[in-house]
């Protein structure tokens, strides 16, 4: 059975488990959850849980040893192994590019093994250089030791979209980055999936990083889901223990990055000039008032079209900046 081809599906765990020879308890075991079509997702946990080989089973680099892990409609192990492989886009940490393969080339491998036609191949790569910052006619002739690793890590994202597949899955793809760089390819990941809402599975250390570019978060423990729910649902009602360790103490100031401006604007004339644009976080808000020194900002669409106003007392009045419970 083919794959479907869709721009992007969802990703469904049925009670799906990974034993190892020799080891006594699972890797992964009984995870059941359902990831939406087009959103990001993170797992995160500390060393050993489970979150990588989760993420290695939905392309078969890790055979389940139970359960089923469906792609739409369609369980993984009735599509055909290299078909699975090369229909999924995949990014790791230290990116894998062919060293002795142009940049272009290398963009160019999943759509050349599929078949494309060469012009359709060529447009395809000069499409996604320029989608990740990298100008075709600078990059798309040089080889993978030319380029920085920041730069190296942009072509394995745009190497993983060249098929343009429904889903990407990435292992900690901006781990080996100095922050600043990390920070810039973060935000160009998410403009790109603003344009694209593919769907994509990524497995960080970094809880900060699985807050601000997840839709939902898996957190697991010892092989087992912990809990599993959109960033602000985990930060305000944590289930478990665990999850508020993981979180830490400070998860009322890590809601502001999670909720929007939108979430809290009230319609009325603002009193400053100063601006923030509908999209941003509370975080983004904060920021901007505590270095102006301004109580509220006014709020404006892409245009510059004022919409209304918000304040640090509504934020306040809201329960965002509240100080959470010794030990909650």
């Amino acid at each position: 059975m083919s794959l479907a081809i869709e721009k992007s599906l969802a990703i469904e765990f049925r009670g799906v488990t990974k034993r190892y020879p020799g080891m006594t308890q699972p890797a992964v075991a009984d995870l059941s959850l359902t990831i939406p079509a087009g959103s990001a997702v993170a797992f995160v946990g500390p060393s050993g849980c489970g979150k990588t080989t989760s993420m290695k089973m939905i392309n078969r680099l890790i055979e389940p040893s139970g359960g089923e892990i469906r792609l739409g409609d369609t369980e993984i192990r009735q599509i055909p192994l290299l078909e699975l492989r090369r229909s999924l886009g995949y990014v790791i940490q230290h990116v894998g590019l062919f060293p002795h393969m142009t940049i272009g080339a290398n963009v160019a491998t999943v759509p050349r093994l599929k078949g494309w036609a060469p012009a359709r191949i060529a447009a395809r790569v000069e499409e996604l250089l320029a989608l990740v910052g990298l100008p075709p006619a600078e990059f798309r002739d040089r080889y993978p030791r030319q380029l920085s690793g920041g730069q190296q890590q942009r072509v394995g994202v745009a190497r993983a979209l060249a098929a343009d597949p429904p889903v990407m899955l990435m292992d900690e793809p901006f781990g080996a980055l100095d922050p600043i760089t990390r920070a810039r390819l973060q935000d160009e990941l998410i403009a790109i999936q603003r344009k694209l809402h593919k769907t994509i599975v990524f497995v960080t250390h970094d809880i900060d990083e699985a807050i601000k570019l997840a839709d939902y978060i898996v957190v697991m423990r010892a092989g087992r889901l912990v809990q599993f729910g959109r960033a602000a649902e985990l930060l305000r009602d944590p289930t478990d223990p665990y999850v508020v360790e993981l979180f830490g103490r400070q998860r009322a100031l890590k809601q502001l990055k999670v909720l929007g401006v939108k979430d809290l604007l009230v319609a009325s004339v603002a009193s400053t000039s100063v601006t923030i644009a509908v999209e941003a976080s509370l975080e983004d808000a904060l920021i901007a008032m505590l270095e102006s020194g301004a109580g509220e900002v006014a709020v404006a669409d892409a245009a510059g079209r004022p919409l209304g106003r918000l304040s640090l007392a509504d934020m306040l009045a809201a329960g965002t900046l509240e100080v959470p419970r010794p030990g909650g």
